[in-house]
């Protein structure tokens, strides 16, 4: 901004806080005004600096009445510690309010205060430091990112609702099919077509209800065409088997490899004794179809009796990501244990993952299942955790914005509330780093087209944008 017009924009705030009678910071503003702030503070302000402002560095302005340096950082910015202006976002009165909110709400006990993770600080990672930008907020489990071509974020709920994030609003999508919202099934993960400019298909996998007792489903994948805010064109390419009225290990992560060809997974449903080493059914299994959903002539078990011949490999518990390598071309996947054990894997076909015969992992109550980690026949992970980070969303690190990260996997903890940096050399893991601890429970992890870390957070739930620095 020109210099002259900020000082003329100072004063103007000036005039508007003596007009107000908020000079000292014991201005008083109405209900209706103070809930426009909170709401304000929840949605571009606490993803950095805590739903109740806890994350804020100690500072000599939290002290004494004067507003001036809080409205100050929040019309114009300090964009070099990566907190953005809002004086195009907000009126002066709104900013005045969001001041007034933030002085006011502080915890009294200013010691316990930790530093925000971006817009006073950068976050100084081991080799590629970045700012945490939190991009969407008003959220509950967002399970599913994916970018349309000009930009639009769409983001799919668990809870059985899709978004289109555009001009910083969030816009209801209509058109989804019947979905089973129980336990840890919903609507889960989105993925574009390969070809989507010209093709138009959108990927969506979802619990889907068995039949009309609604008490009972699997794993379903439909694809649709948008039109506007509206799904036109839904077909169910992917229909799971067999269907269960428990509530868990649904996977169910899409990713589109070089060929054109649909890899997701599908976790044993809770029942390891029966699925998982079945070719019978579609449980603990990664699967690949086409894009319509018909079976590649080359798949593994398409020729053996009684197989279901989307299978690709088996023995798995509950995957819930799966990336493909940007230079090998290659799928990988990570995949929840029980108490310990969960694991990544470099997928390939016909193998036997080995659930749940072998497993570093034991019964949530203690007890063992197995006495095995390894068995002639079936695959060794190529990392794995104990105690459980519980993985979901995960990707390979792409382009050449991180370059310190490059062909890195991310992984997102659920339980620890942290992203987790792979580094590998070939196929054995080097290195582990957590990054963002307590961040909250990270369900995904994304790259945009234009090369930044998108990272989905739950309850509340948030979108944050990873934005790289020196």
């Amino acid at each position: 901004m020109n210099s002259h017009i900020r000082i003329v924009s100072t004063l103007l705030i000036a005039i508007f806080l003596i007009l107000a009678g908020c000079s000292t910071g014991n201005g008083r503003h109405d209900d209706k005004t103070m809930q426009l702030a909170a709401k304000n503070y929840q949605n571009y302000c606490a993803g950095c600096h805590g739903d109740k402002l806890e994350k804020f560095e100690k500072k000599d302005w939290m002290y004494g009445d004067d507003l001036h340096n809080i409205i100050q950082s929040i019309t114009y910015g300090q964009e070099e510690m990566g907190m953005p202006a809002f004086e195009v976002t907000f009126s002066a009165e709104e900013i005045i309010a969001l001041a007034s909110y933030v002085k006011t709400g502080l915890p009294e006990d200013k010691e316990s205060l930790q530093p925000a993770l971006s817009a006073n600080n950068r976050v100084e990672s081991e080799v590629q430091n970045f700012i945490v930008d939190t991009v969407v907020s008003g959220l509950e489990v967002p399970w599913g990112l994916e970018f349309l071509p000009n930009g639009d974020l769409l983001i799919a709920e668990r809870s059985a609702k899709l978004y289109r994030f555009i001009n910083n609003q969030l816009q209801e999508i209509s058109g989804l099919p019947e979905i089973m919202v129980k336990g840890q099934g919903g609507l889960m993960d989105l993925e574009l077509h390969p070809n989507y400019e010209n093709t138009g298909w959108l990927y969506l996998s979802y619990s889907g209800f068995a039949d009309d007792n609604k008490r009972e489903g699997c794993t379903n994948i439909m694809r649709a065409r948008l039109d506007g805010n509206r799904l036109v064109d839904q077909e169910e390419i992917f229909n799971g088997t067999p269907d269960s009225d428990r509530g868990q290990h649904w996977g169910c992560k899409l990713e589109f490899d070089r060929e054109g060809y649909l890899f997701f997974g599908i976790g044993d449903r809770g029942n390891r004794d029966e699925n998982p080493q079945s070719l019978e059914n579609h449980a603990g299994k990664i699967h690949r179809i086409k894009d319509d959903g018909s079976i590649p002539s080359d798949n593994p078990f398409i020729y053996t009796p009684g197989a279901m011949p989307s299978i690709y490999s088996f023995g798995h518990r509950n995957p819930q990501g799966t990336c493909q390598h940007p230079e090998t071309g290659e799928i990988w996947e990570t995949e929840h244990g029980p108490m310990g054990g969960d694991e990544l894997n470099l997928i390939k076909p016909a193998i036997n993952y080995g659930w749940p015969v072998i497993s570093y992992g034991i019964n949530y109550n203690g007890t063992k299942f197995t006495d095995l980690t390894e068995k002639e026949g079936m695959e060794q992970p190529i990392t794995y955790w104990v105690p459980s980070i519980a993985p979901c969303g995960t990707t390979f690190v792409k382009g050449d914005r991180y370059p310190n990260w490059k062909n890195n996997i991310l992984i997102g903890s659920l339980r620890f509330q942290y992203l987790e940096r792979v580094v590998l050399k070939g196929y054995e893991v080097t290195h582990h780093e957590k990054l963002m601890e307590g961040i909250g429970r990270v369900r995904n992890v994304e790259m945009s087209p234009d090369g930044f870390i998108y990272v989905a957070i739950e309850n509340p739930g948030k979108i944050l944008k990873l934005v790289p620095v020196k």
